[in-house]
């Protein structure tokens, strides 16, 4: 836990470019805070999931103990997506007759393959979790829920659809409510009839909108960003603290992973050597030291936790323990 920034809100994401160790990060805070007698939900909405190898356990989408008060899960972005299109199939079924059901089905069955299809399933189920199985707040619920996502660009596409998607339905109710006024015209009757769909639309975009409000609230919801002190990591995360920032999600914290022993945090107070043209590790050093000059450079504003480069690989709660050592200290 960045000791400079707020991440005990109820929600949390890490994100970044692939191979920086999102889920290292992710598990290593989870964990602490489980240690700390907290309950902690962990779950991976990413497609490769390594969540089940950093604590040797096979998981699925269903939530399973991994540690004393802490839960975890693998978002299975495939099978979701066949729910969700089972679900739509099933709601149709009650305002569609029974002639067209069949070309109504063949649509839908198009439109899963179709750019946002993925996104809408993994998002439907966030919020599932986030609004009825975590049970944040109550009393045998969950204290925080820790969510390990896909690379960045997939994280900022996922976390930008309650605004999407909220429009949508929004425009699918205006439609909905005046084919139902018109066809209450055309019937002569007073009241618009009964209309499972809009219903169903109207709770849908009920349910986005207090997730996207909870997403909002600095109270609710933090973001933290993980990335390497190497030249695309650094430049990813630029774009990507900018782009949320464009709607309104800032980034809480930076936390600058698998830093070289022996190369400062306060790199940009101390002057880089000059290695020979052999000694690899050096240059290594010396180019880690000036990305971290550049780090400190362009998100001084931002909470920022150095990690060391682990001499082992992290898949013990023991290992992970001594990466969220080093996670709670920061600027």
């Amino acid at each position: 836990m960045c000791a400079a920034a707020n991440l005990n809100t109820p929600l949390l994401f890490f994100s970044g470019k692939g191979g920086v160790g999102k889920t290292t990060l992710a598990a290593a805070h989870a964990l602490a805070r489980a240690d700390l007698g907290k309950r902690v939900l962990l779950i991976s909405t990413d497609p490769a999931h390594n969540l089940g190898d950093t604590f040797d356990r096979e998981l699925d989408g269903t939530a399973r103990a991994v540690a004393p008060g802490l839960d975890a899960l693998e978002i299975d972005p495939d099978a979701e997506c066949r729910s969700y299109i089972a679900r739509v199939k099933e709601n149709i079924r009650a305002t569609v007759r029974s002639s067209l059901l069949a070309e109504a089905e063949r649509h839908i069955d198009l439109a899963a393959g179709s750019p946002g299809a993925y996104e809408a399933a993994l998002f439907d189920r966030m919020v599932a979790i986030i609004l009825d199985e975590a049970k944040l707040g109550e009393e045998r619920g969950y204290d925080q829920v820790v969510f390990d996502t896909a690379p960045t660009g997939h994280t900022i596409r996922l976390l930008n659809l309650p605004e999407l998607m909220g429009a949508w339905i929004d425009g699918l109710l205006r439609q909905r409510h005046e084919h139902n006024r018109e066809r209450s015209q055309w019937l002569g009757e007073n009241e618009p009839p009964q209309d499972p769909l809009y219903e169903l639309l109207h709770e849908r975009r009920r349910r986005i909108a207090v997730v996207r409000d909870m997403l909002l609230d600095h109270e609710q919801s933090s973001f933290v960003f993980v990335l390497t002190p190497e030249h695309l990591p650094v430049r990813e995360t630029q774009r990507a603290v900018a782009e949320l920032a464009e709607h309104r999600l800032p980034v809480s914290a930076l936390a600058i992973n698998k830093v070289l022993p022996g190369v400062a945090k306060g790199a940009a107070k101390e002057p880089v050597g000059q290695p020979g043209p052999d000694d690899f590790l050096g240059q290594r050093r010396a180019a880690q030291g000036r990305h971290l000059e550049t780090i400190e450079r362009l998100f001084a504003d931002l909470p920022r936790s150095f990690i060391e480069l682990q001499s082992t690989d992290v898949h013990s709660l023991e290992a992970l323990r001594r990466v969220a050592a080093q996670w709670q200290q920061g600027d």
